[in-house]
């Protein structure tokens, strides 16, 4: 362990926290729902907004939230305590301690669905529906079966605490070197093997051939949302993650790396996805479902469909649990720095207490499928009030802290350190983040707000 001011864990490395930080970013989000949003808004179109917003709104906000972790070393309550005496902004911090318990109480149920998809594959189950329908209704039993929903959340969960229950360096920081390269070989061999089929230049074609009429008001939105949530933006992850960075680490370059590798792990998934999907002749635009409803049918055309089955769902796997991972240790470096628990205590108590809480949304699909808030079941609510609610105010929050609040002098002190020569060499980088954090990312993301709960 590297010592620090405060006495608390460090990176080992700085690949560490590159590995670790793109770990969270990279999830469901790049691998499942980057695709099908890619698929129902034209594809290179909703691309090169999608790149396009990352650069205007992801990179500036990452960089923001991982330097106010690195500034104070502390998890997002605690960060805010040290930087800023107004109880306001302490709450601030508590916005992302609460979305990342609640986010992770549903996202692992999704992320479960991954872990049962490797046996389905293993058991050859995926290779016996020729129509999309048919996988379709194979889903829906999986997930009418309450024993099979709430099994697969417990054992994810528990890989999840496992992980966590090491540590910084032994446990989060081991595990991303570990899985990271892992899902990265696995998507690269997805890759090549999608564009050794014939008719793989339909789909590249349809990744990479923009149509520029294609972009609309909702491509812009669904871009900009996506950009957004797929970073881990606003969760108080990248900030857990950034107050376990030495001062001397570059913060801006290592934020363009995790920004970059996020961006790149979703193409490459969208590029796997689609050549298979445009080969086999399948509808690229089925929406959410492409994943369990789509890709069955297409490993059931390809030669070799059982093996790589097999790897896809293993990769899926590996990007939900480096996100599990990193939601725990919001919840669990707040206990451990506010109310001096060990990192062990906090891991299994609130590790179960997010596997309580998931309960109700894996039975969201089958028992209490018909026990709703107005509209919404459990899982629906669980997802809306984090997701739509929590990540686009504190992400709004840390703009404006960072661009406003905090004082640009002390801002600039700080996130120079370790990167006095990228800002000497180009000195108007400063003015233009915090252009960018005053008055373009905060208007952005309140757009991403209101879009998400329906209002545009």
């Amino acid at each position: 362990m590297i010592p620090n001011n405060s006495g608390r864990e460090q990176w080992g490395s700085r690949a560490g926290f590159i590995l670790a930080a793109a770990g969270s970013a990279v999830g469901l989000g790049n691998i499942w729902r980057f695709p099908y949003l890619a698929g129902e808004n034209g594809g290179a179109a909703f691309i090169f907004v999608y790149i396009l917003c990352v650069l205007l709104i992801g990179i500036p906000v990452l960089i923001a939230e991982v330097l106010i972790g690195r500034s104070a070393h502390k998890n997002p309550v605690g960060s805010f305590k040290s930087l800023h005496p107004s109880p306001f902004w302490h709450s601030v911090g508590g916005i992302g301690v609460i979305a990342g318990f609640v986010i992770l109480s549903f996202y692992t149920v999704v992320a479960g669905w991954t872990l049962g998809y490797i046996y389905e594959a293993i058991n050859g189950n995926l290779l016996q529906y020729s129509l999309p329908d048919i996988a379709q209704s194979h889903f829906s039993d999986l997930l009418a079966d309450a024993y099979w929903n709430v099994g697969l959340l417990t054992a994810f969960m528990l890989l999840t605490m496992g992980i966590v229950y090491f540590g910084v360096q032994k446990g989060i920081e081991r595990g991303s070197k570990i899985m990271m390269p892992m899902l990265f070989i696995l998507l690269l061999v997805l890759m090549i093997r999608g564009l050794t089929l014939d008719g793989a230049s339909k789909g590249l074609e349809y990744l990479f051939n923009p149509d520029w009429s294609k972009i609309t008001t909702g491509v812009v939105l669904a871009a900009m949302g996506q950009a957004f949530f797929s970073m881990s933006l606003g969760m108080g992850a990248m900030l857990t993650y950034g107050s376990y960075m030495s001062m001397k680490d570059n913060l801006p370059a290592a934020s363009i790396w995790i920004a970059t590798l996020d961006a790149l792990i979703a193409i490459i998934a969208g590029i796997s996805i689609f050549t298979v999907v445009f080969a086999t002749g399948q509808n690229p635009d089925v929406g959410p479902s492409l994943i369990f409803r789509t890709l069955p049918v297409v490993f059931t055309k390809i030669p070799g469909g059982f093996y790589f089955s097999i790897l896809f769902f293993i990769a899926l796997t590996l990007a939900a649990l480096t996100s599990t991972v990193s939601l725990l240790e919001v919840v669990t470096a707040y206990f451990v720095d506010e109310k001096g628990w060990s990192r062990r205590k906090a891991v299994v108590v609130f590790g179960f207490a997010a596997l309580l809480l998931g309960v109700p949304s894996a039975l969201s699909f089958n028992i209490l499928a018909d026990f709703k808030f107005g509209e919404f079941t459990f899982f629906d609510l669980s997802e809306f009030l984090s997701s739509n609610l929590l990540l686009p105010l504190g992400g709004f929050f840390i703009s404006i802290f960072v661009g406003w609040v905090w004082g640009f002098d002390k801002v600039k002190n700080e996130i120079r350190q370790g990167a006095e020569s990228l800002f000497d060499k180009y000195p108007w980088m400063l003015n233009y983040w915090k252009f960018i954090l005053r008055f373009v990312a905060p208007v952005l993301i309140i757009v991403i707000l209101l879009s998400s709960i329906g209002i545009i």
